[in-house]
């Protein structure tokens, strides 16, 4: 989350002006005010050296020695994509004769070499990430102004060597998609370290001991990973209002609505839904009134001032009031009411365009999701998905209510409401995702491996 680091102190480095930083990490939040660091050093303003996303979306490379920028190199490429793990590597050589061979940024296995900036270091800038001696810190820049908002894993420092990216991923020959080796054959040298290889644990598994510490926040072991992409809601997804935007945090499954009356924004899951069984849950945090929870198959519902999800012919709501609210018409009667502290489940059979909604274990309307086309106590028959405006169905949670704001926790399957475990883990017969109740039989989270299954 947005206020976590770790941090360690360097010893004497194996080759002070050379190093390789790898990396893989998924972004909660862009175009915001301030920059997102995922490895930095700071001396002090005059001295301070920082691998991060720029607020303009930009990735960089950046160091001041003595107030004087000796390093810049920064992308013209954007990274935008929240919904997406992204491995990015850096490999610095300061004693290289051309100076254009000192920084190097590869992204997904590809060299970056489009640049809006690009200043090389002299042969004699010894970096400060590797410098004898020197505090770094993982996700903050030590001063508490750039935090990274999002998921980081499988963390390598090299000291001493200059790798490119084939050292860490490579091209899966079957999906051709670029991913990650477990195991690099690597020196790591004095200084380096690999972390975050198997969830959370901020041991050193590089064998050269260097161990981090948790400087702040609170670390989440989640099952989103770069093998296996967990939804999560929507940033992209906004009004052209900003006062009408919903606040999302903690790595994008805490919503938090705004209280204005009549305005209505929800925050789609970042994966859509085209066919399969799908399940999610939702924790009520807060609620004022006027709340919903459901899927919709038409984005444009979800920026429009003034109109519900609900309200959509390929909305379909569960709300508060133990009604439902579809294509502008509330039902009530449906289903139980529900208020802060409720787990609703969200069964989405898109095999038999179904949808069925639990109250803290119990399917409302005596809902059965393994009854296939019968659709024994379906809340809706939904329109296939192919049909929809979107081409697929995406989660949403929303409220109308000037009183106050609603908070939502989300869990797609990290096992987590907010930074909040679930108390007994139900059962999963796909063995994709962690979620407080018992997931429906042939049913699965959504996720890439999900979605594919």
């Amino acid at each position: 989350m947005a206020s976590t680091y770790l941090t360690r102190t360097n010893g004497t480095s194996t080759e002070q002006k050379i190093f390789t930083f790898s990396a893989w990490v998924k972004r909660s939040a862009i175009s915001t005010s301030g920059d997102k660091a995922l490895m930095a050093e700071y001396t002090d303003g005059n001295n301070r050296m920082k691998l991060q996303f720029k607020d303009d979306d930009f990735f960089e490379v950046y160091q001041v020695d003595g107030g004087n920028v000796r390093t810049q190199v920064k992308t013209n490429r954007k990274f935008r994509d929240c919904s997406a793990w992204y491995h990015i590597v850096v490999a610095c050589d300061n004693t290289q004769g051309t100076n254009t061979n000192r920084v190097k940024i590869y992204v997904n296995g590809e060299q970056e070499t489009s640049f809006s900036i690009a200043t090389y270091p002299y042969s004699s800038t010894i970096p400060n990430l590797n410098a004898n001696s020197k505090t770094i810190t993982i996700g903050n820049d030590d001063i508490g102004g750039s935090y990274f908002d999002g998921s980081m894993s499988h963390i390598h420092f090299i000291d001493g060597t200059a790798y490119d990216a084939s050292a860490f991923g490579e091209t899966d020959a079957t999906t051709g998609e670029w991913v990650g080796k477990t195991s690099p054959s690597v020196t790591y040298g004095t200084n380096g370290f690999f972390i975050l290889k198997d969830g959370n644990g901020i041991t050193d598994q590089s064998g050269e001991g260097n161990d981090f510490t948790l400087g702040g926040g609170t670390l989440t072991d989640l099952k989103d990973n770069p093998d296996n992409t967990f939804a999560t809601l929507n940033p992209l997804q906004r009004n052209s209002t900003a006062a009408y935007n919903n606040t999302l945090s903690i790595g994008n499954t805490r919503q938090t609505t705004m209280s204005i009356a009549g305005v209505y924004t929800p925050s789609p899951s970042t994966l859509g839904m085209t066919s399969g069984k799908i399940y999610a849950e939702m924790k009520v945090n807060t609620m004022p009134a006027n709340c919903f929870v459901g899927i919709d198959g038409d984005a444009s519902y979800t920026v429009r001032q003034g109109i519900n999800f609900g309200s959509s012919p390929y909305g379909y709501a569960y709300a508060q009031w133990g009604g439902k609210y579809h294509d502008d018409v509330s039902v009530a009667g449906a289903g139980a009411t529900f208020g802060a502290g409720d787990i609703i489940g969200i069964a989405v059979d898109l095999d038999n365009n179904k949808i069925y909604f639990s109250k803290n274990g119990t399917w409302q309307n005596s809902g059965d999701p393994t009854s296939g086309a019968t659709g024994t106590g379906a809340f809706y028959t939904i329109e296939a998905a192919s049909s929809t405006t979107e081409g697929a169905y995406f989660f949403e949670s929303s409220n109308n209510d000037a009183d106050g704001n609603a908070i939502f926790d989300w869990n797609f399957g990290n096992g987590y409401f907010g930074t909040t475990a679930v108390s007994s883990a139900g059962t999963n017969a796909s063995d994709n995702g962690i979620f407080e109740y018992d997931v429906p039989t042939g049913y699965t989270a959504l996720s890439t491996k999900g979605l594919n299954l």
